[in-house]
């Protein structure tokens, strides 16, 4: 449970700097198979709401989770996004009522917002520049919901400013396709890296046992991110593409196939290979041995999938870079003892 609700943290940033350094994106979540996600809205209490809205393919099967990128990159947890002259005033004059007309607001609250009213309304800017609604936009920072208590999601701590139609604004992560397709990138939702045993659930010590993915559930996956707002109409679409999956046994007395436990895609689009009646004597090219029995218990085999991402957007048809992701979960395997037979 949060211990300051984000309207509080909205009059405390004002107190600090008259800004709304404190509005947060309201990104929802990932979207199911074509389903827009709703950030679609101004605003929500005292809350500047992000304008991007986000479409998903499905993953089919029932679980699902975030994509983790390699290394220590991160999508952007704060951006800037344009905001018409009417869509500012109204934001800022709905503030200032709910802020001054709230039973119990502090006074620092109150003397706080209206200082930074004043500021667009009757100080540097008049009535919000709406005299000048077809020559520019402000613009102001917005956070990933899910992010906004994080150091990174505090950088996007300028006042919202005025842009000339044509200009570059003047700050870092200005919204762009680039950084729509990392925000794309967040909202990736992954199939469970659940895979197929043969022997299932229960193995025998030395004995081969085959690994596989369904190529049916494991292919591209992608998020597309738009924004047609304040005459800014960009979008972003970012794919997910498995190349590999890497098995840790959960024991260090396991012998992996092939011995990296890194099992390549196939031609076709699959992982490993399904073990197939008179393959016995055959060692599988995706698979584990272990070497002694889990006892009473179970060994957990980690199995994690490496995703290949790329994106493409406005002004950028050919698919670019990002990092690659991963995304894997636990698998119980129980291996007995082969038991011989005294005659």
């Amino acid at each position: 449970m949060r211990a300051l609700t984000r309207g509080t943290t909205t009059a405390i940033a004002l107190v600090v700097a008259f800004g709304m350094t404190s509005g947060a994106a309201e990104a929802k979540g990932p979207g199911a198979s074509e389903a827009e996600v709703d950030t679609s809205g101004m605003r929500s209490g005292s809350d500047l709401v992000s304008m991007i809205r986000y479409t998903s393919t499905t993953t089919g099967g029932k679980g699902k989770g975030n994509v983790t990128p390699v290394g220590n990159w991160t999508p952007p947890a704060c951006w800037y996004e344009p905001r018409s002259a009417e869509e500012f005033s109204k934001y800022v004059e709905n503030m200032y009522d709910e802020t001054v007309n709230a039973p119990g607001q502090h006074s620092y609250a109150k003397s706080a917002v209206g200082m930074f009213r004043n500021e667009y309304k009757d100080g540097k800017y008049k009535n919000y520049n709406l005299d000048k609604k077809d020559e520019g936009n402000w613009w102001v920072a917005v956070r990933d919901e899910d992010r906004w208590t994080e150091p990174e999601a505090q950088l996007c701590d300028k006042q919202p400013f005025w842009v000339e139609n044509g200009a570059t604004p003047p700050v870092e992560n200005a919204v762009t396709p680039q950084v729509l397709a990392e925000l794309a990138y967040n909202r990736i939702q992954l199939p469970t890296t659940e895979v197929t045993l043969a022997p299932e659930a229960t193995t025998k010590v030395n004995l081969p046992t085959w690994a596989w993915l369904d190529k049916a559930r494991f292919k591209e996956v992608s998020v597309t991110a738009a924004l047609n707002v304040g005459g800014l109409n960009i979008q972003a679409t970012t794919t997910a593409k498995p190349v590999s999956l890497k098995l840790e046994p959960g024991t260090p007395d396991a012998e992996t196939y092939p011995a990296s436990g890194e099992c390549t895609i196939n031609d076709d689009g699959s992982i490993g290979e399904p073990y197939a009646k008179g393959k016995a004597n055959q060692t599988p090219p995706c698979g584990i041995r272990y070497l002694r029995s889990s006892g009473d218990g179970t060994f957990k085999l980690q199995a994690t999938v490496t995703w290949d991402i790329t994106w493409t957007g406005t002004g950028n048809p050919n698919p670019t870079q990002l990092p690659n992701g991963t995304f894997g979960n636990a698998q119980n395997v129980t291996v007995q003892e082969i038991q011989s037979v005294n005659r």
